[in-house]
């Protein structure tokens, strides 16, 4: 099962490489990571998507909570949580088309960022089923470069 896991940690050198070392130690992949500092600058937030049973995810838990520079986990695998994924599509397009292409990004609430010959560029934000079904459509245009950012995710509503 995936695994949401968002970590307050402190926003230092050799942080990351503590945390992910850890994960990966016991042999389990980090599907997506993203980390970047908080409102308070001593601390950075790191979003963890990784795959295990539950009594691995039990154990990525239990050690990440030993480590000094971890303040806060929350797994927010089952809350009801905001989700988002940034992507970069650069699609082939000959110019009498690119009307077709800048539809499909408008029906999706995408921007077109860059325009060069033969290709547009489209930045899109969404959940990942969202980015997906953008990406197939783009793909019977042909898809000359696509990068995604890792998933971010955010407890809705009070915060405990």
């Amino acid at each position: 099962m995936k695994h949401i896991l968002s970590v307050l940690v402190e926003n230092k050198p050799g942080v990351l490489s503590r945390v992910t070392g850890m994960i990966s130690r016991r042999g389990f992949n980090i599907g997506s990571l993203t980390v970047a500092p908080t409102e308070d600058e001593t601390l950075s937030r790191m979003t963890i998507i990784v795959e295990a049973d539950e009594v691995g995810f039990e154990q990525i838990t239990k050690q990440l909570h030993k480590l000094v520079s971890v303040f806060k986990i929350s797994d927010l695998t089952e809350d009801d949580a905001i989700e988002r994924e940034l992507v970069l599509f650069k699609v082939q397009c000959a110019p009498e088309r690119r009307h077709e292409i800048i539809e499909i990004a408008n029906v999706f609430r995408a921007n077109v960022v860059d325009v060069g010959r033969n290709t547009l560029t489209v930045e899109a934000t969404g959940t990942e089923s969202k980015l997906d079904a953008m990406e197939n459509l783009f793909r019977a245009y042909g898809i000359r470069q696509l990068t995604r950012t890792g998933k971010i995710a955010m407890s809705r509503g009070h915060d405990q």
